[in-house]
């Protein structure tokens, strides 16, 4: 008996922790939210982004940001208007429960180019390099 009541505790415990994450950006800590993007308004910085994004991130998240599968879309208002730190840390360090791996393995200026490309996507050109007004 004393087993199935810690088991049924640690089931609502993990049922309730799965519905107040929600958004993996809600699960950055503070002190990587606050960081500010260095390449922000940077058009060099988004074109890279958008050259980064299609190789490692498309696959996944459609050339457009449409997502894929269990991929989130990323042309969201919570992505575009996300705290740029947030992005990061989810970058960093991916969420192996959800499918969304680390990008941990490029360097930190690169990762910031992807945010950049994501948060300023607006009146601007897709990975697929046509211009487009949302």
């Amino acid at each position: 008996m004393r087993r199935l009541a810690k088991a049924i505790g640690c089931l609502a415990l993990a049922v309730a922790a799965w519905a107040a994450g929600g958004s993996l950006l809600r699960q950055a800590p503070a002190k990587f939210a606050e960081r500010k993007n260095p390449f922000a308004g940077d058009e060099q910085a988004r074109l890279a982004g958008a050259k980064l994004y299609a190789h490692e991130c498309a696959a996944c998240h459609g050339s457009n940001g449409e997502g894929i599968g269990k991929a989130p879309p990323l042309k969201r208002t919570d992505v575009i208007e996300a705290p740029p730190g947030a992005l990061f840390w989810v970058l960093r360090n991916g969420s192996l429960y959800r499918g969304m791996p680390s990008f941990a393995h490029l360097p930190q200026p690169q990762r910031w180019e992807i945010i950049t490309f994501l948060q300023e996507t607006k009146n601007a050109a897709h990975p697929g390099g046509t211009d487009r007004v949302e």
